[in-house]
C-alpha cells in the first residue's frame, strides 16, 4: 500500500484529538462486544483525500471478547458524503450495523448452507459464477417467503422437481411449446 492510499489517509486523521461520539455494547452468543465511533469532518481545503465527495470520515473501534478467548480489537475506517449535520454518530453506527447485518447474513447462508468456504472451485471466473448462483438461490427463496434458507434447502435438495416448480419450470406437456 502506498503512503497516500485511502486507508492510510483516513488513519492519519487526528483521531487522538477527537472524543468518542457514540458507543454501543452488547452481550450474547457467548461473547461481549463493544463499538465506539468517532467522526471527523473532511474539509475541502484538506486536499489529498482520494474520496472526492467525502464530507465525513468515520473510525469504528470494535472490541470483542469470546468466552475462553483473548479479546480482539479492530479499527475500521469509512467515509460518507453526508456531513455531520446530516448524519450523527448514532445514525452512522446504525447504518454500519445494518450493512454488516446484511453482509453477515448473506455470508452465513452462503458458507453454512452452501459450504462456500469449503468449495474446491478456484479457477478463472468460476468462483464468482458460483457465488452468483448461490446468491440467486438465496434471493429467490427469500422472495418466495423462506425464513430459514438452510431448512428450505434441505427440504428441496433431494427433490429437484420441487425446486423447478418454485422457479416456475414445469414438465407439463400441455404447457410446453413445440
Amino acid at each position: 500500500m502506498k503512503p497516500g492510499s485511502p486507508p492510510r489517509q483516513l488513519a492519519a486523521l487526528p483521531w487522538r484529538d477527537i472524543a468518542v461520539q457514540h458507543t454501543r455494547s452488547e452481550t450474547g452468543h457467548d461473547q461481549r462486544e463493544s463499538h465506539s465511533i468517532k467522526t471527523c469532518a473532511i474539509a475541502d481545503e484538506l486536499g489529498g483525500i482520494v474520496f472526492p465527495y467525502a464530507r465525513l470520515a468515520i473510525r469504528v473501534h470494535r472490541r470483542r471478547k469470546e468466552i475462553g478467548r483473548r479479546e480482539s480489537r479492530e479499527r475500521v475506517y469509512a467515509v460518507t458524503s453526508p456531513d455531520a449535520h446530516q448524519a450523527g454518530p448514532a445514525d452512522l453506527a446504525a447504518a454500519i450495523r445494518g450493512h454488516w447485518g446484511v453482509e453477515n447474513s448473506s455470508h452465513h447462508n452462503r458458507d453454512v448452507t452452501f459450504a462456500e468456504d469449503a468449495s474446491t472451485v478456484h479457477t478463472g471466473t468460476a468462483p464468482r459464477a458460483m457465488a452468483a448462483f448461490r446468491n440467486l438461490a438465496i434471493g429467490t427463496l427469500k422472495i418466495l417467503g423462506a425464513d430459514n434458507i438452510a431448512k428450505t434447502t434441505r427440504a428441496i435438495r433431494n427433490r429437484p422437481e420441487q425446486a423447478l416448480r418454485i422457479l416456475g419450470v414445469t414438465n407439463n406437456p400441455d404447457t410446453q411449446e413445440t
